[in-house]
């Protein structure tokens, strides 16, 4: 997983509530197994006026031009900037894979759904909850201001606008570490394969009969 520590991206505004993970991935492209190949799909249904399946050529289709991701000042987009309870609906892993591949690295809400957040976590993707007061400022900024990118520095924990303000935003210790040092489960895992190997050989030493057993 790709370590966190500061970004600086544009911000693509979804003004819109109860995004739900549907949405997000819809549920014909959950058939592939594999964890590449969803970004392209990301928000489908918003993103294209035909109705999308996998394995069609989507630079072919027709492109919904009133959708935000298809407007040209947002293209490149790394921060999504969207309203309370993002990413409700199924527990699919899926949703915070598109939103990756698509190359969002930081959305910020007034409030996710636990599922999501926890997922968004485990993928490199950093959810960030601010008051909703301080995420309508951030819309009508970035409404206002062609280019509006911000900083995030997930070690201090704060974000920094064009012109220098500092929204300070919490994260539970442990997903920041993980976060700042690029472990998912699995890298968490990996960094105990000494005592793992020396388990699994002292078990064998005391058990011989159970090699070439799963």
């Amino acid at each position: 997983m790709q370590a966190f520590t500061v970004h600086k991206g544009l911000v693509a505004p979804l003004d819109r509530e109860n995004v739900d993970t549907d949405l997000i991935i819809p549920k014909q492209f959950l058939k592939s197994i594999k964890r590449t190949g969803f970004g392209p799909n990301l928000f489908d249904e918003l993103r294209y006026l035909d109705h999308g399946e996998p394995g069609m050529d989507n630079s072919k289709r027709p492109l919904n031009p009133d959708f935000v991701l298809n407007q040209p000042r947002y293209q490149g987009a790394s921060v999504l900037l969207a309203r309370k309870n993002f990413g409700c609906g199924s527990s699919r892993e899926h949703a915070p894979w598109a939103l990756v591949q698509y190359g969002f690295r930081v959305i910020i809400a007034p409030s996710f759904a636990d599922i999501f957040f926890n997922n968004s976590f485990k993928n490199g993707l950093l959810p960030i909850r601010l008051p909703e007061e301080t995420v309508s400022e951030l819309f009508d900024e970035v409404y206002a201001t062609e280019g509006y990118s911000l900083t995030i520095d997930l070690e201090k924990q704060v974000i920094i606008t064009p012109v220098g303000r500092e929204i300070t935003f919490d994260v539970e210790p442990f997903r920041r570490y993980c976060l700042l040092n690029g472990f998912d489960d699995i890298g968490l895992t990996l960094r105990q394969a000494d005592k793992i190997k020396a388990f699994e050989a002292e078990r064998l030493a005391k058990m011989p009969w159970l090699v070439g057993t799963n």
